[in-house]
């Protein structure tokens, strides 16, 4: 996968990396954990609604994934390992609309210097490169590119195009993937972080999730293609998922698990805060070096 390069191929660099397979896993994996308007639990915990004790296991899982793409916002976090940068974890907040991100992650075992934070805020995305940034850019450790302003081109050139179309995704959409799978099942019930949640467990080729898309609408189908041409470059063909449902039909929790060219996918997302503020800031200016001039060259 690209990532956006500013010279160093330390720790710094391959958090980088880190960050842009997290964000298209997290970006494209799941609906978010249970809130009401004010982003408070809407019922008791482990209790489920007589709809869903009702809703066959394929049927569930597709109304929390429409569930989950009409939230405005939502907090997770993440854990697991990726083909091209092993174990990693972080924390993120998104805002759908308008869209804005905040994203915080590390590569496990490299130590604190493996933090890397991200922001994507009104077509802009900042990148914080830590001290080994600083050191190369006079002291700016904050990297900034202009999505809005530059091409596709240009910004796939620097890793920001990747980054910013998985970024600006609602993390719904992938999950939806999970109800077109030929033994989508109830396992069990099980409690995360003091919910009680329904489980269920499928296994799904890339070819029944492209078959999936034909009663979509060409919104959906367009961004889902999308998610599906990411696992064909990471060499996944087939993905085990699963999915944990709380009682009022939202995902809590979701995991992906997959063999790629380069190793195994395996990547679980809990989620929190449904429709809570979330408020993304741009760097100080006189900390971020902005990456337009650099992109143009090399456009050129």
């Amino acid at each position: 996968m690209a990532m956006v390069v500013y010279g160093g191929h330390g720790k710094g660099a391959r958090a980088a990396g880190a960050v842009l397979a997290a964000v298209l896993l997290c970006g494209g994996a799941v609906g978010c954990g249970s809130s009401g308007a004010d982003g408070k639990p809407t019922g008791k915990a482990g209790e489920k609604s007589s709809e869903q004790v009702r809703m066959a296991p394929a049927a569930a899982v597709r109304a929390a994934a429409r569930k989950g793409e009409k939230l405005t916002s939502f907090r997770y976090r993440m854990s697991g390992r990726t083909p091209e940068d092993g174990r990693i974890e972080g924390e993120a907040a998104m805002s759908t609309k308008p869209v804005a991100v905040r994203m915080t992650m590390r590569a496990v075992g490299q130590g604190t210097d493996a933090a890397v934070e991200i922001r994507l805020l009104d077509g802009v995305m900042y990148l914080d490169g830590g001290k080994e940034a600083a050191a190369e850019l006079k002291g700016k450790s904050w990297l900034k590119l202009d999505l809005s302003a530059l091409g596709e081109k240009v910004t796939g050139a620097l890793g920001g195009g990747s980054l910013s179309r998985q970024a600006e995704k609602n993390p719904a959409d992938d999950s939806a993937f999970l109800s077109g799978a030929h033994d989508v099942k109830r396992v069990g019930e099980e409690t995360i972080d003091g919910v009680r949640t329904t489980h269920y467990r499928g296994t799904i080729t890339l070819d029944q999730m492209r078959a999936s898309l034909k009663d979509e609408d060409a919104a959906s189908r367009e961004r889902r293609e999308k998610s599906l041409k990411a696992y064909e470059e990471m060499g996944v063909d087939r993905l085990s998922m699963d999915m944990w449902i709380d009682g009022d039909g939202h995902t809590k929790r979701f995991r992906m698990r997959g063999d790629g060219d380069k190793g195994p996918l395996d990547m679980t997302i809990t989620f929190s805060g449904l429709n809570e503020p979330v408020t993304v800031k741009a760097p100080p200016a006189n900390q971020t070096m902005d990456l337009s001039e650099m992109a143009r060259g090399v456009e050129g």
